[in-house]
């Protein structure tokens, strides 16, 4: 393999085949509603840092913290230049190794965050955790950090999951994390954990160290939370169905909700009938759509359902009708 090799000219046509891309998704409603998405993500993630990570001052693991370090033993650089450095080395990276998409999605992302705290800011100032305590008569102020860790964690990570699911990222040490995931094929929140635990383990050099495992700690639950959250994301309800009414249903599940299906020939245990056996893969609201028209038809059948924790490959009449046209 040939070592990639950054130049005038290489980036020049990095930045032509972006603009290329970019025209060719705004003509689609998934450009729009991805648009949507990411704007409705990042205003989550601007949260999670508003309202619980500043106020803390906790340093979980995080392109900032990194910086942070960095910054500690390269004086002559300032903390918000070396965050501007490492964060346009990631995304340079998130073009080269993961994709065009991917990487105008971070891009995007990347630069709406800092407005949308600000807008926070401006909206609902705060001066100090919201969790903090005031002791009445002294004045004194008690604050809990690890309740920021928590809801600065789960709130995040509800932002990444739903970034990640339609390929991008809050930026950052998510772009680290699906690289890790692309190339170590691991999930998301494994991906998540080895990148923000390797950034937090620096943090020895410069904090205490109570400090740094409370930080190790919130990347560990962080990893978890994206894993659980993108593993309900993906996950789907496997549906065995038999019937002498299959031809309705198999009719209803590839012309109405554009889903394969997959039919098996069973016999009956009890009196040795042979039997047609549906299996299909739907989403929750393709589930409720089946079962309205089955409902509808007055149709009777023998169905039992599984969770899948994810689906790979083909499973809808759009995927295999594009296959078949190429």
């Amino acid at each position: 393999m040939k070592p990639l090799k950054l130049n005038s000219s290489s980036l020049c046509q990095l930045g032509a085949s972006l603009l290329k891309t970019l025209r060719a998704q705004v003509a689609t409603k998934k450009f729009w509603f991805d648009l949507v998405v990411m704007t409705a993500g990042m205003f989550v993630a601007s949260c999670s840092v508003y309202f619980f990570l500043i106020p803390s001052h906790l340093i979980v693991g995080s392109i900032t913290g990194l910086s942070l370090v960095i910054a500690k033993f390269v004086p002559f650089l300032s903390v918000g230049t070396m965050i501007f450095i490492i964060n346009a080395i990631l995304l340079l990276l998130a073009f080269v190794l993961i994709g065009n998409e991917f990487g105008a999605k971070t891009v995007y992302t990347a630069l709406i965050l800092g407005p949308m705290i600000d807008f926070l800011g401006a909206v609902c100032p705060i001066k100090e955790s919201l969790f903090a305590v005031t002791i009445q008569g002294t004045g004194q102020v008690i604050a809990n950090p690890w309740f920021d860790l928590l809801c600065f964690v789960l709130v995040l990570s509800v932002s990444q999951s739903i970034l990640f699911s339609i390929n991008a990222s809050t930026g950052g040490l998510d772009i680290l994390a699906k690289i890790i995931n692309k190339y170590c094929h691991v999930s998301l929140g494994t991906s998540v954990t080895i990148g923000g635990g390797a950034i937090c383990c620096s943090a020895f050099l410069i904090n205490d160290v109570s400090l740094v495992i409370m930080g190790l700690v919130g990347t560990w639950i962080n990893g978890l939370v994206v894993n659980y959250f993108m593993a309900s994301i993906n996950s789907r309800i496997r549906v065995y169905i038999i019937t002498d009414d299959y031809k309705k249903i198999v009719d209803f599940v590839i012309n109405t909700i554009n889903r394969g299906c997959t039919l098996h020939e069973v016999t009956g245990g009890y009196k040795g009938q042979k039997h047609v056996q549906l299996e299909i893969v739907l989403s929750e609201d393709d589930f409720s759509r089946l079962i309205d028209f089955m409902h509808k038809e007055h149709i009777e059948s023998f169905m039992t359902s599984d969770q899948v924790s994810a689906v790979y490959g083909l499973w809808n009449k759009k995927s295999l009708l594009s296959l078949s046209q190429h």
